[in-house]
């Protein structure tokens, strides 16, 4: 039995360990992926850092199909500045209004101790209208207390996962979001949490039926 210990911690520090950076990226979710709708952007940031805090994040919004509108939520110690900039083409609004400038980047700044080693944050956005369809990216940049930053703004290349991904929601009719649109679970994180427990549950399952058929022979003996 103790060497049945043994295997069970390593099987959990494997699974675990290999599930755990699946869900430590930052991630965007959105409270709608319809075409044309007004939605709410959550961005959820994790420390990955074992000795600094994140101090800050800063996000690039779309220039090419810019959002007319953008409003920021408010974080408790936290401060949030947006920077508009020219649009590289003009667009027009639900109103047929012109529109040469938009926000382009939010930057948000801890005014306290930030986000800490095993903490995460949530940081919102009210915005609108999505584009008509395609992934929109929204490349984010994670600053931390001992002046490292970690750029979350590479794109999948070939159907691979690159190292820091950027943040992205993909814009379809409901119809098409549930094959679109990944599996995550109640609080943003991605799947890799749901896959590693299933594996460990299995795992699990099999260990303790080999250590009881042991111990029927052993018994029997």
């Amino acid at each position: 039995m103790s060497r049945l210990a043994v295997v069970v911690t390593v099987v959990l520090l494997l699974t675990f360990g290999s599930a755990a950076p699946a869900g430590a990226h930052v991630t965007v979710s959105s409270s709608s992926t319809r075409p044309g709708a007004w939605v709410t952007l959550t961005f959820q940031v994790p420390t990955e850092s074992a000795t600094a805090a994140t101090t800050g994040l800063t996000v690039h919004l779309p220039a090419d199909t810019p959002f007319v509108s953008v409003l920021t939520g408010v974080v408790a110690g936290w401060t949030v500045k947006t920077v508009e900039a020219p649009l590289p083409k003009p667009v027009q609004d639900e109103a047929g209004n012109t529109i040469t400038t938009a926000v382009t980047t939010v930057e948000w700044t801890a005014t306290a101790g930030g986000i800490g080693p095993g903490q995460f944050g949530t940081f919102a956005l009210a915005v609108g209208p999505l584009p008509d369809s395609g992934t929109v990216y929204l490349p984010a940049i994670q600053h931390y207390s001992d002046g490292t930053d970690v750029d979350w703004v590479q794109q999948a290349q070939g159907g691979a996962e690159p190292e820091h991904p950027a943040p992205s929601i993909v814009v379809a009719a409901p119809s098409q979001a549930a094959v679109a649109r990944p599996a995550t679970g109640p609080d943003g994180w991605g799947a890799g949490w749901g896959i590693g427990l299933g594996v460990t549950a299995t795992v699990l399952a099999l260990l303790a039926g080999a250590a009881a058929g042991a111990a029927l022979v052993r018994a029997r003996r």
